[in-house]
């Protein structure tokens, strides 16, 4: 009683935040919805047995990108009726996307009530004693190893990538000369002098 009630107590908030998060007319709003929304998913995915993805959900999306958007929108001179506008314009483009996603629900729910997925011959299957975080781990990092390693490279290298195509040269600025710095010597650097009683030190 308790689990569904929880269920439809975390479903009704998450349907409520996302239709919030899409009709709110102040952006900073839209996105305090959306953070709601993502909360009550995590509760959601707990209910289910998938911690992972629930904290996922908490430490990526609402620790991350949820507050990089609202700090974003609220540093930046949004002009509102500009939005508007592009609303209107592309109004019939996002109806079929919208109409594409529901037909796709509705594929996805005919083909799983035509025939349930038999769990036993999946392609990993994972022993029910051991817990999700930690069976999963030892999949990533057995199996997929490869896969995770090239998923690193690609983002270092995008990470990369960024920095080198909004660096910019600057004049004016004094630069680190890693090598001069390294070759320099120590009598280069101090000088010892003996100054006379009542006379200070020449710079």
């Amino acid at each position: 009683m308790i689990q569904a009630f929880a269920f439809y107590l975390f479903a009704a908030v998450v349907i409520l935040s996302g239709a919030m998060t899409v009709t709110s007319r102040n952006p900073v709003h839209s996105v305090l919805w959306l953070i709601l929304a993502f909360f009550n998913a995590a509760g959601l995915m707990l209910l289910i047995g998938a911690e992972f993805i629930a904290m996922l959900l908490i430490i990526v999306y609402v620790g991350a990108v949820a507050v990089l958007f609202l700090f974003v929108v609220m540093m930046l001179d949004i002009d509102f009726a500009e939005l508007r506008a592009g609303f209107v314009r592309y109004f019939w483009i996002g109806l079929a996307l919208a109409v594409a996603l529901v037909a796709e629900l509705f594929i996805a729910v005919g083909a799983w009530n035509a025939g349930a997925i038999d769990m036993a011959n999946r392609i990993a299957p994972i022993d029910p004693a051991v817990p999700n975080i930690e069976a999963l781990g030892r999949l990533m990092f057995s199996r997929y190893i490869y896969a995770f390693e090239v998923a690193g490279l690609i983002l270092l290298v995008a990470m990369v990538g960024a920095i080198v195509l909004t660096h910019r040269q600057r004049g004016g600025v004094r630069k680190q000369n890693i090598s001069d710095q390294i070759a320099r010597r120590s009598k280069d650097a101090t000088r010892n002098v003996k100054p006379p009683v009542g006379q200070g030190v020449e710079l």
